[in-house]
């Protein structure tokens, strides 16, 4: 209990060293901000006013210019003897450009002053003396102008209003433009001792900011960071689970606690892989008894499956035999005559249809292994539909059904005839178990955007909407179905028909216009591509 202050003082000492190595560098970076941008304000602010005396020196130098072009029309219309109007409508237009350019000088001046206000330089002084000089350059051009306005005034005295106005205008607006000129001087002199005062200010920042970098690093972080590195070899040892560790008790701030936390891990762990290690071992034991039941038991179950293959292949020879010899005995009986043809050729046609169920038989026992051997070729729709037709039709008699077959296309379909035939066979057994007592069926078909459909419908009881996604999957059967036949299953007919590059779907109940009587009915749509042509 005694060590648990001194553990939150240690960690708190880390804490806090890390925060003011922070609050140092944060500040130094807010400081060379600050410096920053007071000082690229105060240049910017010298500038502007350099900028402001330049343009002033601009307009003394276009009023000077102004006034020689006063002066050379002024002595002209002397010289000549012009009258006063004429002599003041020329001399109108320089008069305005002048009376703006005092204009605008006025408006600089006063702007100067505030500007050199707001600079902290003690230059107002030395403005008002520009004001003062603006004020008599303007006098003097309105007591010039008043002289050469007087009607009474000889040619001498014109003149004498001209040489005063030249010898007294011409000083005002030199020192006008030096007092402009000592100003931008000094301007310019103080934005040097500004670039001076912020290079020496960056360089004893950066000078600070290496230190306090310095010492952040050197006395503080990188210390944590061997101390870091250590914990980490000890985490990859564990990760190897290798748990003999053993971090030393340097500090007891942050980094010390997980030391002891890593220190007591690895002890847990240790402990806890000693337990692993001793029920693995009976796992293992564990494993390989089940593993010796599961391979007898697989074991079994070939032999059983190849027992039921042997089986199927069996009772396939052992009817086949008397098959061949019945009808090879009906084709013996047809050529000598001496037996009635009739019962011959239904002996072998009976014969040949069993012969075809025993093939069918060794189909479905393939499909069963997962095998699923086609031999496609091009058939007749037509053909294969007559087929089928021809093969049901008994069964459907039995049943006391109509069976009712519309107009097929005239195309082919590239599949495997025997297979096609059994699906469809399964299909109107199926029509014929659920759909007895609606005493209709329809096989009808179409051919469109390549592929042929072919559509089965009954006026059967149908199916839920819930349960037709599931009655292609095996084991699957509707409410009213029975075992009776085996046919290849509706699961196996979907597996066939996809082998074939095509889809089935079923609808229920039929719409009303398609529907063959008063209940709901079921539609089977199977569609095929078709052969190439």
């Amino acid at each position: 209990m005694k060590t648990q202050p001194e553990t939150t003082k240690r960690s708190l000492l880390l804490k806090t060293r890390l925060g003011l190595g922070a609050v140092v560098l944060g500040s130094g970076t807010l400081l060379t901000a600050a410096i920053l941008y007071f000082g690229m304000q105060t240049v910017a602010n010298r500038l502007e006013t350099a900028l402001a005396s330049e343009t002033r020196m601009a307009r003394y130098a276009a009023l000077s210019t102004q006034a020689a072009t006063f002066l050379v029309i002024a002595t002209e219309s002397i010289q000549t003897g012009q009258s006063v109007e004429t002599r003041l409508d020329r001399l109108s237009p320089i008069r305005d450009q002048i009376g703006t350019t005092f204009l605008q000088l006025r408006s600089d001046v006063e702007e100067a002053v505030a500007a050199v206000q707001s600079l902290g330089l003690d230059e107002q002084s030395r403005y008002g003396t520009q004001s003062l000089g603006l004020a008599r350059m303007e006098a003097l051009l309105a007591n010039t102008l008043d002289g050469l306005a007087d009607t009474d005034a000889d040619q001498a005295r014109l003149r004498a209003h001209i040489d005063s106005f030249a010898s007294a205008f011409d000083p005002l607006l030199s020192q006008a433009v030096n007092t402009e000129v000592l100003f931008r001087n000094a301007t310019l002199a103080g934005i040097e001792r500004t670039r001076l005062t912020l290079t020496w200010v960056a360089l004893a920042l950066a000078l600070f900011a290496l230190l306090s970098t310095a010492w952040f690093y050197y006395g503080l972080v990188r210390p944590q960071f061997s101390r870091l590195n250590r914990l980490r070899n000890a985490a990859v040892q564990v990760g190897k689970s290798e748990f003999a560790i053993s971090l030393p008790k340097t500090r007891n701030d942050e980094i010390g606690q997980l030391y002891g936390e890593t220190n007591r891990m690895a002890a847990a762990l240790k402990q806890r892989q000693d337990e692993v290690d001793a029920e693995w071992a009976g796992l293992n034991e564990t494993i390989d008894q089940r593993t010796r039941e599961l391979s007898a038991a697989n074991e079994t179950l070939s032999r059983i499956d190849e027992n039921r293959r042997r089986f199927f292949a069996d009772i396939s020879h052992e009817l086949r035999t008397p098959l061949t010899v019945i009808m090879m005995e009906s084709q013996i009986g047809q050529r000598d005559g001496q037996t009635a043809p009739d019962a011959l050729e239904t002996i072998e046609t009976s014969a040949a249809k069993l012969n075809q169920r025993i093939d069918d038989l060794l189909r479905v026992a393939r499909s069963e292994t997962g095998e699923l051997a086609l031999e496609p070729r091009d058939v007749a729709l037509r053909a294969l539909i007559q087929t089928v037709v021809g093969d049901i039709q008994p069964e459907i008699d039995s049943a006391n059904m109509q069976l009712e077959v519309g107009k097929f296309p005239d195309c082919a379909l590239h599949c495997d005839p025997d297979w096609m035939r059994q699906v469809l066979l399964s299909l109107l057994r199926n029509a014929i178990r659920h759909a007895r007592d609606g005493k209709a069926l329809s096989l009808s078909g179409q051919s469109e955007d390549g592929s042929a459909q072919i559509k089965i419908t009954d006026n059967g009881p149908g199916i839920p909407e819930g349960a037709q996604d599931q009655i292609f999957e095996r084991f699957v059967q509707g409410a009213a179905t029975n075992s009776q036949g085996f046919g290849v299953g509706l699961a196996l007919a979907r597996w066939v028909v996809e082998a074939h590059e095509g889809s089935i779907s079923i609808t229920s109940p039929v719409a009303r216009e398609r529907s063959l009587g008063v209940n709901p009915g079921t539609n089977v749509c199977i569609r095929l591509p078709l052969a190439e042509a």
